[in-house]
């Protein structure tokens, strides 16, 4: 069997090495548009901010021990075009400039996502924080920067605060949003780490549009919105992610609104062998259908999907809640499932409780607040979505992952509130803050 994967980082090479597990025969070639293979950018803030120095580190398997495995990965090669009628990839080579065709039995389209750029004069005075290039640009631009500004609230633009707070700099942080991460948290947990942010010395100017980058002789000045304009010796954009999928464009093949491959359970796509995984693609949610959100573990998940399901085996992906977290200075985040915007939007018949309860036992040193805010399905009593904040190592996030197993078991509001969570002095109460909220729930 002759498999073509565009992409070699988490979903590609991972479904790879499920190919070769499954079918000694095999023959997988791997195109990647770039130059570096197996790369976990989720590290990039931290590896910024100083927290390790190894840049290597954040490679899980090197290229080498691929090539030894038997893999024919071409570095430097872009897929162009798709024809699912002849089962051929055309691919431009970088190096030569030359274009190649490329034929396959199964084809899985691994291509990621980049950064979103904003359509504004001077964007091009901006970095990003999404590849390894990026990462080693901005250690090596710290020592001669003292005022950056961030643009974008997310994911990346508050680790990216963090990270730059911590190095020494003036920082800056334009979110267009009333609030930071609004599409992730809901207002209750964002005012924490809106505050986190403030009390360690982000300048916060939220509900402002970015209009221009200026800057002279190739360095920046300064970001002006419709408000302010904020000096800076650097700009970071972290406005979001596109799907790398404009080649697409003639293939037939069906996208969401965002320009996402559309997956099943299977990661088949609309074109008979041709499947789909990671930052390029849509993924299966547990609860609200096709979603596209980016994350390492979903596309790590799905290429084991894929490379399963292309060699023979009759896998399906069990569907995402979105978990993920983050930490803001001395707090942190997580959350699960839907948020109550989402309920909203989709016009759930849902209730909300929001509690603030304590970490450990009253007697023991450290002891701290954790909030706690659930999404009630109100028919079923089913949780459809939580969300916890507290000070970080306060064991906030981690909890979000007995509501993860809640909401995938169907459990409800009820039955959580009874829940025989571990309980020591050190690390929770008698009634842990899930009963508690679960409780109140009812």
């Amino acid at each position: 069997m002759n498999y073509l994967i565009l992409g070699a980082n988490a979903a590609g090479l991972s479904a790879a090495m499920r190919i070769i597990k499954a079918d000694k025969q095999a023959r997988i070639t791997v195109l990647e548009k770039g130059t570096v293979v197996s790369f976990g950018a989720c590290g990039i803030p931290y590896y910024v901010g100083g927290e390790f120095d190894d840049i290597e580190t954040m490679t899980s398997k090197p290229l080498e021990e691929l090539l030894e495995l038997g893999i024919d990965i071409r570095l430097q090669h872009s897929a162009t075009a798709l024809d699912p009628q002849t089962k051929q990839v055309t691919a431009l080579n970088s190096l030569t400039n030359q274009s190649i065709s490329l034929s396959y039995d199964k084809l899985l389209i691994a291509v990621g996502a980049a950064p979103q750029q904003l359509a504004i004069p001077g964007i091009g005075l901006a970095h990003s924080m999404h590849s390894k290039a990026d990462a080693l640009a901005l250690r090596a631009l710290l020592p001669q920067v003292q005022k950056v500004v961030i643009i974008g609230g997310g994911f990346i633009g508050v680790e990216a605060a963090e990270a730059l707070i911590g190095q020494g700099k003036q920082l800056t942080l334009i979110e267009y949003a009333p609030r930071i991460l609004a599409r992730t948290f809901d207002a209750e947990i964002t005012a924490h780490l809106e505050n986190a942010l403030q009390r360690h010395g982000v300048d916060l100017q939220l509900h402002q549009q970015v209009c221009e980058i200026t800057g002279t002789q190739g360095r920046v000045t300064a970001v002006a919105t419709e408000v302010a304009s904020y000096p800076a010796d650097l700009v970071i954009a972290a406005t979001g992610f596109k799907p790398n999928t404009a080649f697409l464009a003639d293939s037939g093949i069906r996208l969401s609104r965002e320009g996402a491959i559309l997956i099943n359970d299977q990661c088949q796509t609309s074109l008979a062998d041709v499947y789909a995984a990671g930052d390029c693609a849509t993924v299966p949610h547990r609860i609200s259908g096709d979603e596209y959100i980016p994350l390492a573990t979903t596309a790590n998940k799905l290429g084991r999907i894929a490379g399963e399901v292309m060699s023979g085996k009759a896998s399906r992906f069990i569907g995402t809640l979105g978990s993920s977290g983050i930490r803001a200075f001395d707090m942190e985040a997580g959350r699960t499932g839907i948020t109550e915007q989402q309920a909203r939007d989709r016009g759930l018949n849902y209730a909300t409780v929001f509690i603030q309860d304590m970490n450990r036992t009253d007697y023991i040193p450290g002891q701290t607040p954790l909030w706690v805010k659930l999404i009630v399905d109100k028919s079923s009593r089913r949780l459809l979505g939580g969300q916890l904040c507290g000070s970080y190592g306060g064991g906030a996030v981690h909890r979000v992952d007995a509501l993860a197993v809640a909401i995938y078991s169907g459990l409800t509001v009820d039955e959580l509130g009874y829940m025989d969570f571990v309980y020591a002095p050190p690390f929770a109460r008698t009634w842990d803050a899930l009963n508690i909220a679960g409780n109140v729930a009812k």
